[in-house]
């Protein structure tokens, strides 16, 4: 396979670049390849096993990479040793797509295709948690405040946080900082619960929004929140095995699991279908997928796949999808991003 040099990459336009893949298509690929976000990957992989037999091309490969790894792979280059598509749990930062710029990719599509609740769950075996985000803030800081400093997180029993709360050992698994979860979870979850101790307001009032992400983006580094990797199937079989621990997932693999583990409620709100879809419950984001409109007519099949992503019957108030636990759009944005799809509408920035 003769690869695109970069340079080139960077000096043809639009339609020579199109011209110049499509020249090297029959040395390439007949087959979508899509990465990024574990939130989204079971979405994804149920969307490409439907197009595959609807539309008699050949089944996307979808691989599990995280939201930052895959815009990473992504936004590596055009040609057909990139991913054409790449699924993301949280939107995509200005800097990548400077990234993506730098590197050829002028035209992004952008495809929001529904919401997801995060959620700490743990075994059914295990106690009932009712935490607040303050409450999973004390638990998971890497300092946290006490008697007006900042000392190193030394809570090590849930009770040592909270009376109210169970006289078990803090320990939590979560994802790595390549993560849309772990992206989200720490915008929602710890910074709103920084956000509760005076101390913290008055540091981010006098010193600035990153001296206050300093402390209330750091997860703890001392055994008690620890890195599970991409794989949230992985971390429901440890939950499973350890009564006592949490996880950190999305609303999906809760429900696709509701026989093992529950999810935790926060601020008094449980994690259901109902409560993400109405905004009650408040650590929940949304879900994207971006397309690389260079590769569309030269990849087979990328446009019927976005066509099928965003089609009723898939991401629709009663769609498949939502059987998987996707918490659908209201029906005008679905409009929207059909349209985008349909249109490949580029994105113009953040």
């Amino acid at each position: 396979m003769t690869l695109i040099p970069r340079a080139a990459v960077l000096t043809v336009g639009g339609v020579a670049l199109a011209a110049l893949m499509s020249a090297q298509s029959a040395d390439a690929r007949d087959q979508i390849r899509i990465v990024g976000s574990s939130t989204v990957f079971p979405f994804s992989t149920v969307v490409a096993e439907n197009f595959g037999k609807n539309t008699g091309m050949k089944t996307p490969v979808v691989e599990s990479t995280g939201s930052g790894g895959g815009l990473k792979l992504f936004c590596a280059g055009v040609g057909p040793e990139h991913p054409d598509i790449t699924n993301a749990s949280r939107r995509i930062k200005q800097s990548e797509i400077d990234t993506c710029g730098k590197n050829g990719i002028e035209d992004i599509v952008e495809i929001k295709v529904g919401y997801d609740g995060i959620v700490l769950a743990n075994s059914k075996a295990g106690q009932v948690m009712k935490l607040s985000e303050k409450q999973i803030f004390m638990a998971l800081a890497k300092q946290v405040p006490v008697d007006g400093k900042l000392v190193d997180n030394p809570y090590e029993r849930w009770s040592q946080i909270d009376a109210s709360l169970p006289d078990v050992e803090i320990e939590v698994l979560g994802p790595p900082p390549t993560s849309g979860t772990r992206d989200a979870f720490v915008e929602l979850a710890m910074r709103d619960g920084a956000k509760a101790f005076p101390m913290l307001k008055q540091l981010r009032k006098d010193k600035g929004k990153k001296a206050f992400r300093a402390v209330s983006d750091s997860m703890r580094e001392d055994g008690r929140f620890i890195e599970a990797g991409e794989n949230d199937n992985l971390i429901v079989q440890k939950l499973e095995a350890n009564p006592n621990a949490l996880g950190i997932f999305g609303f999906s693999f809760l429900d696709q699991n509701a026989d093992k583990v529950r999810g935790s409620e926060v601020d008094g709100v449980a994690p259901t279908f109902e409560n993400i879809a109405g905004g009650a419950y408040g650590i929940s984001r949304s879900l994207f997928f971006y397309v690389k409109k260079a590769h569309v007519g030269v990849i087979p099949g990328i446009a019927e796949y976005v066509a099928e992503f965003t089609s009723e019957r898939a991401a629709g108030e009663d769609g498949y999808l939502t059987d998987k636990g996707l918490i659908p759009l209201p029906a005008a944005d679905l409009k929207k991003y059909q349209e985008d799809g349909a249109r490949m509408t580029r994105l113009a920035g953040l």
